[in-house]
């Protein structure tokens, strides 16, 4: 069954974005977005809301015709493009780009999602996140922690009374001083016999 895969960069105080939506606080450099790249080229489908989605579709439909895209960025380009996409929206009537429109996250229809075959899902947006998050549908966390306090914005994880425990699978450092903190969510204990 696939996996759905959060992936998200995050400030080391928490914020996905400062105020306004800023994101220039972003240490994104070819080596981190090579490494963008081969993560994302192998996923069966992009998992966003609407915002995180017209972002994109904003940008990236023709990003490598840009001069000042570098190498990885025009690279990406054509990952995005040609990537099945889903936008959970309620509001929205149209979307391009090899999109397909969902208007509630559900159970039932995410774990048909991971039934299908194919790659992965990389999942993407603080608001989609917390929708998975309440049905514990995220079965992996990428964070990708860069080295800079911003203050204020919007966090990444919803205030909660939940505890959720995680595993750590993987933590590498590269070289632009951002950390990725892989985890995996354990698997559920089997139910213990009854006794007879």
């Amino acid at each position: 069954m696939r996996k759905i895969i959060l992936m998200m960069s995050v400030s080391l105080d928490g914020f996905i974005e400062g105020t306004d939506r800023r994101i220039d606080w972003h240490r994104v450099d070819d080596e981190l977005h090579s490494h963008f790249n081969e993560q994302l080229r192998t996923m069966g489908a992009f998992l966003n809301g609407r915002v995180t989605y017209e972002l994109m579709a904003g940008f990236w439909p023709t990003a490598d015709a840009a001069p000042s895209s570098t190498g990885p960025m025009a690279e990406f380009a054509g990952i995005w493009r040609d990537m099945p996409k889903i936008v959970f929206s309620r509001t929205l009537r149209r979307a391009d780009w090899n999109t397909t429109i969902a208007r509630d996250v559900t159970v039932d229809g995410i774990m048909a999602l991971k039934a299908r075959p194919g790659g992965d899902l990389a999942l993407g947006g603080a608001d989609l996140a917390a929708a998975f998050m309440r049905h514990d549908l995220i079965d992996e966390y990428r964070l990708y922690v860069h080295p800079v306090l911003i203050g204020q914005g919007k966090p990444l994880f919803p205030r909660t009374d939940d505890r959720t425990a995680l595993t750590l699978a993987e933590a590498r450092t590269f070289g632009n001083g951002v950390v990725l903190l892989r985890y995996d969510r354990p698997a559920a204990p089997a139910p213990s016999p009854r006794p007879v």
